[in-house]
């Protein structure tokens, strides 16, 4: 055709324009300049890392859940607002809560006549003190349980540590206990009750509902995952744990002494009357009956931990 250049003039003219337009090619050698910044880069690649397969022995993998720990609080702060976003009164829901409770209770066994404590604290201090300890409970293991299934976009389009969902739980359950927590001082100042040296303890005893809360919720949080009917379950067994634990009645006031241990299987036991050992200053629970709640929660939690690491790998395919 004419005016069409021949094909060696083309291929000529193409390699000019790559040469004079790339000049560190595999063709011509860089300059000293240029092969200097190169090794300069090429010392400043970040070093590979290598990963290991999980020991079998390892139940939870503690210095990865340190590196998430921001990931895992800002799922805490997440939850919080969405539970009290749009609502009149905000967290005040977390006080009205116990504080209905303890007015209901109150009310009702002063009808009937006979008050389930044991001692001259008044029944409003005594039961407000247990329902500050089991809304910890049941408020974090509600959302343990549902935590993986209302993320489940999270999990299978990112990695993290999947044990971060539930532990992120805790943060909502801690808030709620701290604003309750004003009404109790309110009402031990009304009712002229300060508390003893038994206060210091506190810490450990919410430590403790915390983590048993947290044993309960990792296993239900695994179970839901797989099988949605646990999620209809999970109401249903906090509405009878609520009077299978002393919650609104005291251990020696109901439960024979002969059955104290037996009684104190539930690990929620232990937490509730160290709670008002802590804040009331009343007589020390049975060491044995702690001592029993304390080895049950351990063996739920173990025990919870070990089901959801062997589950945990099934959850992006199943959930």
């Amino acid at each position: 055709m004419s005016g069409s250049l021949p094909l060696s003039t083309c291929n000529s003219f193409l390699d000019r324009c790559f040469v004079s337009t790339c000049p560190n090619t595999l063709d011509s050698p860089p300059s000293g300049e240029t092969a200097a910044h190169s090794n300069k880069g090429a010392q400043a690649t970040l070093p590979m890392r290598y990963y290991e397969g999980r020991s079998r022995f390892r139940i939870v993998d503690v210095a990865e859940l340190w590196r998430y720990r921001e990931t895992i609080w800002i799922l805490g702060l997440r939850d919080l607002k969405v539970r009290y976003r749009q609502t009149l009164i905000g967290v005040a829901w977390a006080i009205l809560q116990p504080l209905t409770m303890m007015l209901v209770f109150a009310t009702l066994f002063h009808l009937m006549g006979h008050m389930p404590i044991v001692g001259a604290v008044p029944y409003a201090v005594v039961a407000f003190c247990g329902l500050l300890g089991w809304q910890l409970f049941s408020t974090t293991v509600t959302g343990c349980s549902n935590s993986l299934v209302t993320n489940r976009n999270m999990i299978t389009k990112i990695y993290f540590p999947r044990l971060a969902l539930p532990l992120s739980t805790i943060v909502v359950g801690i808030v709620d206990l701290l604003f309750a927590m004003l009404v109790l001082v309110g009402l031990m100042a009304w009712y002229g009750i300060f508390p003893s040296w038994h206060i210091v303890t506190l810490p450990l005893f919410i430590a403790l509902a915390a983590l048993t809360s947290l044993a309960v919720g990792i296993w239900l949080s695994a179970l839901n995952a797989i099988y949605r009917d646990v999620g209809f379950v999970v109401p249903f067994l906090i509405q009878v744990g609520f009077f299978l634990s002393p919650v609104v009645y005291e251990t020696a006031s109901v439960i024979p002494k002969q059955w104290q241990p037996l009684y104190a299987l539930n690990p929620m036991v232990g937490v509730l009357e160290g709670f008002r050992w802590a804040l009331l200053g009343k007589s020390m629970p049975p060491w044995e009956m702690m001592g029993v709640s304390f080895t049950i929660l351990l063996a739920i939690l173990i025990g919870g931990l070990i089901y959801f690491r062997h589950t945990e790998r099934s959850f992006a395919d199943r959930i």
